[in-house]
């Protein structure tokens, strides 16, 4: 029977649950559901055609998984010990913490699991092109205010896209500054709105504007056209969609990349407000928290899930198998 495999963020599985509906199978962070793969919001990974593999030993897991193809990573859940001896046999996948403005990897990067002592679990192809969607930067610990930058740099990373120089944005809710940091610096013209100040710093920068104004209360005909909206306001989702809706009544937004925080509990409802727009996507992205990012880009749809039978084999950038890795599996 067809099935795939998602990956939910760290703390998130019961949201994946929640949005999947019918699933079969959870082992630690893995959530198996039948069918086809489906773009849903709470998967940091997908594993977009996976197969249940019997091994003999642990030789004919490592040769089986190379018939497949050359790059896997391990996403270990049982069977530890043995996983990782099957593992030390396969090419190493260490990746390095990437620079903003370096393009994803190309690569095919296959993920896989021991499911029990005998049968691997192995998907040739997934979603993202990151082990385990886990994106990591080279951080700037000096000039953004806050970590809050991370968010969109993996943002414009996955999109291979972004605001470029001399367009409009708008950053609603941007206090201390870190969106408003990145956007200036790549040379946008913001205007941002918080009631709480920009750190002096930020407000300083060439093409910044900050007016210390509710997000709410900003009048979309005082603004006129504006390349791209971006929120990162702490509200309740249910808020957050009245204040986006008004804004795409205004109709003279290109572009909306919002975050919807949510409080205590998954605000499930209103998520598939946002997720049922047409032409838009909703994530969470690896830097992301109890949070998903909506994301509408003019005139563009998101493309849909393709996945070969096999992966085509090929080497990872150097930057990706020489180095250690930034950030250990979560143990299981």
């Amino acid at each position: 029977m067809e099935f795939t495999v998602y990956l939910a963020p760290k703390g998130f599985v019961n949201e994946l649950v929640y949005e999947l509906g019918d699933v079969t199978e959870v082992v630690d962070r893995l959530v198996f559901a039948p069918g086809p793969p489906r773009p849903v919001a709470w998967a940091q990974n997908i594993w977009l055609n996976p197969r249940r593999i019997p091994i003999e030993s642990i030789g004919d897991g490592v040769a089986k998984l190379k018939a497949l193809q050359r790059n896997w990573t391990l996403r270990s859940t049982r069977h530890h010990r043995r996983a990782r001896l099957i593992e030390e046999q396969l090419p190493a996948v260490r990746p390095k913490p990437i620079t903003i403005g370096t393009p994803p990897p190309t690569a095919p990067l296959g993920a896989w699991t021991l499911i029990d002592r005998d049968t691997i679990v192995a998907s040739p192809a997934c979603s993202s092109p990151f082990p385990h969607g886990e994106v990591q930067f080279v951080e700037n610990k000096v000039d953004p205010p806050n970590r809050a930058y991370l968010k969109l740099w993996e943002l414009f990373t996955l999109l291979e896209a972004a605001p470029k120089p001399d367009s409009f944005c708008l950053d609603m809710g941007g206090s201390p500054g870190g969106w408003t940091w990145v956007l200036a610096s790549l040379g946008c013209k913001v205007l941002s709105v918080d009631k709480a100040p920009l750190e002096p710093r930020i407000e300083a920068m060439p093409g910044v504007e900050y007016r210390m104004l509710s997000a709410f209360a900003l009048d979309p005909r005082e603004v006129g056209p504006v390349d791209w909206m971006f929120c990162d306001v702490i509200c309740y989702p249910d808020r957050l969609w009245r204040l986006v809706d008004r804004w795409r009544t205004f109709g003279k937004v290109r572009n909306f990349v919002c975050t919807i925080k949510f409080q205590a509990s998954t605000d499930h409802e209103t998520a598939a407000k946002f997720w049922a727009y047409p032409g838009s996507r909703l994530v969470h992205l690896f830097n992301n928290k109890h949070e998903l990012t909506w994301v509408l880009l003019d005139k563009e749809e998101f493309p849909r899930f393709h996945a070969e039978e096999e992966g085509e084999e090929g080497d990872l950038p150097e930057s990706e198998t020489a180095a250690p890795s930034a950030q250990e599996p979560d143990p299981s």
